[in-house]
């Protein structure tokens, strides 16, 4: 049976390529708009080790551009939606889900029992963003970062590259300060857009939205961003491949033959 699963993929990368990616651990955080596609990426890629974090719970506004909200999901924590999915999609997958808000008390957590090879940021709140990347740093940890996805319409301009380069971007400009301030140096690898959406950010932002409960002394209201389903989703599979190629030993540019 998992021969028949798995075997496009042994196909394209050949055995040793297909062992390491059973082999390997990743931890993601953020099960969201971007999060949700970069789990559901590396599940059918045949990643053996999970670990899936978020606190939330799916909301209808999120059945725009999230792949675990439907109505049938709506009011459910995202990380049981997850689990569901990924043991759907690869049974045998060693899956642990933790519904925790992410910030610097409960940092620990995350790596509690679970050394991973990669982690994937995957956050879009600025605060547990920032201390997830300068924890991911002090630790030596490998790891991507997602920015901004909202507002974006070209998925030709979606790129990888180090955090110093990224412009046009508001949320990597806010987190460029806060790393700054910190001393943590910008050569944070991470997934962005090309597309400059400053010039139209404030025009179309929308109101804060409702606190959640563990956010209520946490940070202030985040605004709510306009998005479409196929840059979300664009960002989040392209933090997948890059995992998958990074973890399998293959190019990260131009492709490997096994």
């Amino acid at each position: 049976m998992e021969a028949d699963r798995h075997s496009r993929i042994r196909q394209l990368i050949g055995n040793e390529a297909l062992q390491r990616l059973r082999d390997a651990r990743v931890l993601v955080v953020g099960l969201g708009a971007v999060g949700s596609y970069a789990v559901e990426g590396l599940a059918r890629a045949g990643v053996g080790h999970l670990r899936l974090v978020d606190f939330d719970v799916v909301q209808t506004s999120n059945i725009n551009r999230q792949l675990y909200a439907l109505d049938s999901t709506v009011g459910r924590p995202k990380c049981d939606v997850a689990r569901e999915r990924v043991l759907d999609i690869q049974p045998d997958c060693d899956l642990e889900t933790l519904r925790l808000f992410v910030h610097a008390d409960t940092m620990n957590q995350l790596f509690e029992g679970f050394e991973p090879d990669f982690v994937l940021d995957a956050i879009d709140a600025m605060s547990p963003k920032v201390e997830l990347i300068c924890t991911l740093r002090e630790r030596g940890m490998d790891f991507l970062s997602s920015m901004g996805a909202a507002l974006r319409t070209d998925p030709t301009q979606v790129k990888v590259g180090p955090l110093s380069e990224v412009r046009g971007c508001p949320l990597a400009r806010q987190i460029k300060k806060h790393l700054n301030n910190r001393g943590v140096p910008k050569d944070v690898m991470c997934v962005y857009s090309t597309e400059d959406v400053s010039p139209i950010r404030t025009k179309l932002l929308g109101d804060p939205e409702e606190p959640k409960p563990e956010e209520f002394t946490r940070g202030r209201a985040r605004h709510v961003l306009g998005s479409l389903p196929t840059l979300t989703g664009i960002f989040g599979l392209t933090m997948a491949n890059y995992t998958i190629l990074k973890l399998a030993g293959l190019k990260l540019t131009g492709g490997k033959r096994p």
